[in-house]
C-alpha cells in the first residue's frame, strides 16, 4: 500500500551534565581499572549530575534544543512522551513536570512510559500512532535518566555501577504529507521470564511498607544484572529484530546507510553487525563518552549524528535496542 502520510523528526537535542567522571575516577571508589573496564564494555567516561537534579531537568534541556531545531515553540506541542527508569517522584510520571517546566499555556497531555534500554523505540512507536492517526500534529518525545543517583559506587557494585551514565535526548516528530520520509516501521517484542536477570527490587508495592531498613541492607535498592546472560540474550534478539524490520520492508542491510544502536555496551554491538555482515563505519557509537544512558542512548545519537552531518536527508537508517524485561525492537527510518 503506498504511503500518503508520514510521521518525521523535524527536530533533535541533547544534554548531558558537565561533571564528567572518567574510569580513574571510578578506581578511586572501588576495585577497578580502567582497562578493565574499557574491555569489558568500551567505556572510558560517563557523565554524573548533581544531587537535587533529576531526569526532567535534563530533559527539558534535550526538549528545548529539540523544539528550536524544529522551529517550534511549547504551544505548537500537542502531546509530551516521557521516557525513563529512573523518574524524578515514584508517582507522578515525569512528563508533567515538562508540561510545567515548558511554560506552555494549554494543558498539554502527558504520557510516561517505562521501557527501560527499549523506551525510545516504544515511545517512537507510540508517537508515530498519534500523528498517523492525526489525534495529535506534533510530539515532543524526551528520554533522560540519571542513574548515577541510584547505583552503587563501590565494589560490591561495579559490575553494574561502572556502565551508566546520565543523559537526555529529545525529538519532535510530526505528522507530514512527505510520505517518502519518516519513520516507516517500529518493531516491538518482549519476553517477561527474563524479568529478574536485570532489575531493581525496591522499594515495591508487594511489600508493606514498600521500604525497610531489611531490604537496603540487603542492597535490594541496588541495580541487578546477570551480564553474560543479558550479553547472551542481545547478540541474539538484535539482529533477529532488525531483520524482521529489513524483511517487512523489502529492505537489504546494505541499502541501510546507517544503524543507531542502544549503547550498553560497545562489544555487543560489534557482534550485532558482525552478524548483519557490515562493516562496523556504517554504525555510530558514543558510550566511550557517554557510557549507558537507557532509553536516552539512541536519540543522544540521534543528534550527534544529525549536527555533525553524519546523517543526511534521504539517508535510511534502522535503530536498535535491548533491555530488561526483557524488551527489545527496531526500527526504520528515512531522513
Amino acid at each position: 500500500m503506498t504511503r500518503t502520510r508520514s510521521a518525521i523528526i523535524t527536530g533533535t537535542g541533547m544534554y548531558v551534565p558537565p561533571d564528567i567522571y572518567t574510569n580513574k575516577d571510578l578506581e578511586k571508589m572501588m576495585e577497578t581499572s580502567d582497562e578493565w573496564i574499557q574491555d569489558r564494555s568500551g567505556i572510558r567516561e560517563r557523565r554524573y549530575a548533581k544531587d537535587g537534579v533529576g531526569c526532567a531537568d535534563l530533559g527539558i534541556e534535550a526538549a528545548r534544543l529539540a523544539m528550536a531545531r524544529a522551529k517550534v515553540g511549547p504551544d505548537d506541542i500537542d502531546l509530551i512522551i516521557f521516557s525513563t527508569l529512573t523518574p524524578d517522584y515514584y508517582f507522578p510520571g515525569s512528563g508533567v513536570f515538562i508540561q510545567e517546566k515548558l511554560g506552555s499555556s494549554k494543558p498539554i497531555p502527558a504520557l510516561d512510559i517505562r521501557n527501560q534500554c527499549s523506551g525510545f523505540l516504544y515511545g517512537l512507536s507510540v508517537a508515530r500512532a498519534m500523528v498517523l492517526s492525526e489525534q495529535y500534529k506534533r510530539v515532543l518525545f524526551i528520554c533522560a535518566e540519571v542513574h548515577s543517583h541510584a547505583i552503587n559506587l563501590s565494589t560490591a557494585g561495579r559490575d553494574v555501577s561502572v556502565l551508566f551514565g546520565d543523559g537526555a535526548g529529545a525529538v519532535i516528530i510530526e505528522g507530514s504529507k512527505e510520505a517518502e520520509r519518516g519513520i516507516i516501521s517500529v518493531h516491538l517484542h518482549s519476553d517477561g521470564a527474563h524479568k529478574d536477570v536485570l532489575k531493581i527490587e525496591a522499594p515495591s508495592i508487594k511489600h508493606w511498607p514498600m521500604m525497610t531498613a531489611k531490604m537496603i541492607e540487603e542492597g535490594m535498592h541496588w541495580p541487578k544484572m546477570e551480564g553474560r546472560h543479558v550479553y547472551k540474550h542481545a547478540v541474539k534478539r538484535m539482529p533477529e529484530v532488525v531483520n524482521e524490520a529489513l524483511t517487512a520492508n523489502k529492505i537489504d542491510a546494505d541499502d541501510i546507510d546507517l544503524f543507531l544502536f542502544h549503547q550498553a555496551n560497545l562489544r555487543i554491538n560489534e557482534a550485532v553487525m558482525q552478524q548483519m555482515e557490515q562493516p562496523l563505519s556504517k554504525s555510530y557509537n558514543n558510550i566511550d563518552r557517554y557510557g549507558n544512558c537507557s532509553s536516552a542512548s539512541i536519540p543522544i545519537c540521534l543528534d550527534e549524528c544529525v549536527r555533525s552531518g553524519r546523517i543526511k536527508k534521504g539517508d535510511l537508517i534502522c535503530m536498535s535496542s535491548f533491555g530488561a524485561g526483557f524488551t527489545w525492537g527496531s526500527a526504520i527510518m528515512r531522513w
